[in-house]
This record gives structure tokens, C-alpha cells and sequence, in this order.
């Protein structure tokens, strides 16, 4: 049987890829990082591009992070909230409202009846106001903080790195990392502006400084 034009053109780039094998490709990495900032210049950029995307920000010191969670959770009239199973319990002992510790037997919809979640965090960039979560104990599971409505997040500003590359470079890979810019939002073909889309309508987050 006679080949067709297309079966040998197929054949032959079949054998040059097999002649070729596989071939390692070296990524050159060489992008700026182990920038630093004071901590005053850190906290004051951070919060600057956290307001700008539309997140409420709070500075504390560590003694006054059970008392920051309690007036972000009540002016936001949360009465029963989501947490990781690892969230230091003394952060919520000023909440006198409703605590679910999470666990992945919870169905989502029982999370979307949650008036909001709070996290830890696992390092935060100042330059673009991303806060990363690496599914760490005291961050849980990517359901947990993006169907209930309202996230508070705790930062630690010894956690806050100056870029992007910075940021990237203490995370772990292999964990599932979750970027957080301000509250979920997304834009229509007419450019209006909608808020909690694929996930919380507001974000909280609170910069201790002294942790």
C-alpha cells in the first residue's frame, strides 16, 4: 500500500524525534533577589498596596492579635467563622461568636454558610501586597479560605520580604500555594467591577509587628 503525503511526513518527524531523544533544557535563573527593607519601609509599602487593592489592614503588636481578629470579625458582623485545625486558639480568645475547626470531611457547603475564615499566612510581598498560603496547618485547606465570604488573615511583618522573587524563594514548592491580592474580583466585557466571584468579597488583614 502506497503511503499518503501525510502518513510520511508523520513518519518522518516520528523518526527524528526518536534519533533526537529527550534533551535537558538548564533554566537560567539569575533574576534579582535578597533585596531588603527596613521594617518601617516594608510596613508602610505593604499596607499601601493592600489598600490599594481594596483590603482593610491593621497593625498591632502580637499581645493585641486576639483583640485586632474580635473587631475585624464583629465590625464585619461575622457571628460564625471557619478556622484551620493549626490556628493558635489565642488568637480567637475575644471572639465570642461560633468556631468551626475545618477538616477535609467538611463539605464546601457547609463552608459557605461561614460569615468568614481566619488564616495565618505564609510570607507576604510588600511590593505587590500579595499574601502567599502554603496550606500549612495554621493556613488549612484552598476551601476553606476561598468560599466562605470574608478572610481575615494574620501577617507577621517578620514574614514580609521586599519582591516577588524574595517571596517565591521561602516557599516550598511541592505545597499548594494560594497568591492573594486584595478580595476576589473580576471584571465583565463592560469593565464593571465585581467583587467575590471566585472567592471572599473582603479581606482583612492583620500586620503584627512584633511576632
Amino acid at each position: 500500500m502506497t503511503a499518503t503525503a501525510r502518513e510520511t511526513v508523520l513518519g518522518r518527524i516520528r523518526d527524528a524525534l526518536a534519533l533526537a531523544g529527550p534533551r535537558e533544557v538548564t533554566v537560567e535563573r539569575a533574576y534579582r533577589t535578597g533585596r531588603t527593607l527596613p521594617d518601617a519601609e516594608r510596613l508602610e509599602l505593604l499596607t499601601g498596596r493592600l489598600a490599594g487593592h481594596g483590603a482593610r489592614v491593621r497593625v498591632c503588636t502580637a499581645d493585641r492579635t486576639a483583640k485586632a481578629v474580635a473587631e475585624a470579625l464583629r465590625e464585619r458582623g461575622a457571628r460564625r467563622i471557619g478556622v484551620p485545625a493549626g490556628l493558635d486558639p489565642s488568637w480567637l480568645t475575644a471572639f465570642d461568636g461560633e468556631v468551626l475547626r475545618d477538616s477535609a470531611g467538611i463539605p464546601a457547603p457547609r463552608l459557605g454558610g461561614l460569615d468568614g475564615v481566619v488564616t495565618a499566612s505564609a510570607v507576604t510581598c510588600a511590593e505587590t501586597g500579595t499574601v502567599f498560603l502554603d496550606g500549612s496547618p495554621d493556613q488549612g485547606r484552598r476551601a476553606l479560605t476561598l468560599v466562605p465570604d470574608l478572610h481575615v488573615c494574620v501577617v507577621d511583618l517578620s514574614s514580609v520580604v521586599a519582591g516577588v522573587p524574595e517571596a517565591v524563594a521561602r516557599l516550598v514548592p511541592e505545597r499548594p500555594t494560594t497568591l492573594i491580592s486584595g478580595p476576589s474580583a473580576t471584571s465583565d466585557i463592560e469593565l464593571e467591577r465585581v467583587e467575590g466571584v471566585h472567592g471572599p468579597r473582603t479581606l482583612e488583614v492583620i500586620v503584627r509587628t512584633d511576632a
